[in-house]
């Protein structure tokens, strides 16, 4: 559940372990990540898909910690 509704994402099993990391390192349920994740990707002026927004969200975030 994403902003109270069902929502399915398909993503490559690596993207799903980054995210659970992400999530388990900022210590928030997955589906509240995904749902902050979601929620500025709907603010963009294009916003990308729910999926596509998660894989960047990851690369930008690891390249950050680099």
């Amino acid at each position: 559940m994403i902003a109270g509704h069902a929502t399915s994402i398909s993503l490559e099993p690596v993207f799903w372990d980054a995210l659970r990391d992400a999530a388990e390192m900022e210590r928030v349920p997955l589906n509240a990540l995904v749902a902050r994740i979601d929620a500025a990707r709907v603010e963009a002026s294009d916003p990308a898909n729910l999926a596509s927004a998660i894989r960047v969200w990851l690369f930008e975030r690891a390249r950050s910690q680099d």
